[in-house]
């Protein structure tokens, strides 16, 4: 596909920038807050308790942005809810750091989009280049909000109070996850390939790699290529290792990002309902798709896609403590850390929730109704009134 954009219109670009009274001051809860996918809504979980505190539609201008297509950026819609098995709405979601607005990267819409939670009002819509907006990144500072345009194969660092282009970044084959480094100064972009062609064509999918670029002036610092498309990736806190999953491959590896090479790979089991798949009906070329790290850096949470189950594998030695398996076609679809650091949010895309797994016993704790087909989790702070205003719906 070209660059050439996806659906056009009238965009809100307006900014609530006053100064906020004290009556607004108060105090904030630790939330995470979960993207459901087809539902276009975001719920919001309480970090301590996992209570579902309401959620947030991000698509309340759905109508407007499909009836401003053009016939051309229709046909692309089309092609990428055949890629994806239909609308996603919500890729990537985060919360700024009052805890105010709400940054949303909108999947099969194309765009980036900026809101007040508490008026529910659109402040700015971003229109990424090419077809598709995946996965996306907010600067500690709540100033930028980085996201993958994904058949442009550009990471595109846009102003969150503006809603403004900022860089265009180039990556890899289409752009993916985009990571803070643990100090906040370099964003790792991985790229997973072109996926719509079959297996037999992976070597004609375009680069596979990992872009490491500056937080603060944009630059491309380093590229690191791979045999198969880089799924999600934790970084160790010294920046010397990098565990990924990789398309198509049902474990992970370990990756020595100072000398750039693969030094272990771990093959995990398959289940039964894996095991029966070929490789192109995989979703999205994943086996394995969903990665976190716990708060003190010694063991990994490991969504096991394909295999309807999570594992919770200890560092260094990279052994198993443990599995929590899931009906069949559940679809672990990701993985991440709790506030404490010791609980694994795993959202279960097929069965509209998200699993609950203490790091330390390898055991499901809570099991949470979201909305439908949830995939992206973040964490961030929300104040009390805030979350006063979200609707009374989990989902």
């Amino acid at each position: 596909m070209s660059a050439a954009g996806c659906s056009t219109g009238p965009d809100a670009v307006e900014s609530n920038s006053g100064t906020e009274s004290a009556a607004q001051t108060n105090a904030v809860r630790d939330v995470l807050l979960v993207g459901n996918s087809v539902a276009g809504t975001v719920s919001f979980l309480d970090g301590t308790t996992f209570q579902n505190l309401g959620s947030f539609s991000v698509i309340p201008d759905l109508q407007q942005r499909l009836d401003a297509m053009t016939p051309v950026e229709k046909i692309a819609y089309e092609i990428v809810r055949g890629q994806t098995g239909g609308d996603r709405f919500v890729d990537d979601i985060f919360v700024s750091p009052d805890g105010r607005k709400l940054y949303v990267s909108r999947g099969n819409l194309c765009d980036a989009v900026a809101y007040d939670i508490a008026t529910k009002q659109q402040l700015w819509r971003f229109k990424v280049d090419g077809f598709k907006a995946d996965h996306a990144a907010l600067s500690p500072d709540g100033k930028y909000f980085i996201v993958s345009a994904t058949t442009a194969d550009v990471a595109q660092v846009l102003d969150t109070q503006t809603g403004k282009l900022v860089k265009n970044v180039p990556t890899g084959t289409y752009p993916h996850s985009n990571d803070y480094s643990p100090n906040g100064q370099r964003i790792y972009n991985s790229s997973i390939g072109n996926i719509s062609l079959p297996y037999g064509m992976d070597g004609l999918k375009g680069k596979k790699q990992l872009t490491v670029f500056d937080a603060t002036t944009w630059q491309v610092i380093r590229t690191y290529t791979f045999p198969k498309g880089v799924r999600p990736s934790v970084i160790t806190a010294d920046e010397t290792k990098l565990y990924a999953q990789l398309s198509y491959l049902n474990g992970f590896i370990e990756y020595d990002l100072v000398n750039g090479a693969t030094t272990r790979t771990v093959e995990m089991p398959f289940s039964a309902h894996g095991a029966s798949l070929a490789k192109d009906d995989y979703p999205r070329n994943s086996a394995h798709h969903g990665m976190a790290m716990n708060g003190s850096g010694t063991k990994l949470c490991m969504a096991g896609t394909i295999d309807d189950y999570v594992a919770i594998v200890s560092l260094p030695g990279l052994t198993t403590d443990g599995f929590v398996h899931y009906a069949t076609d559940a679809l672990p679809y990701w993985a991440t850390t709790s506030v404490d650091g010791n609980f694994c949010f795993i959202p279960l895309s097929h069965a509209n929730s998200v699993s609950v797994v203490d790091y330390r016993t390898a055991k499901e704790v809570a099991r949470i109704p979201v909305g439908l087909y949830p995939q992206r989790e973040r964490l961030g702070k929300v104040p009390e009134d805030i979350l006063g205003t979200l609707s009374p719906t989990g989902g």
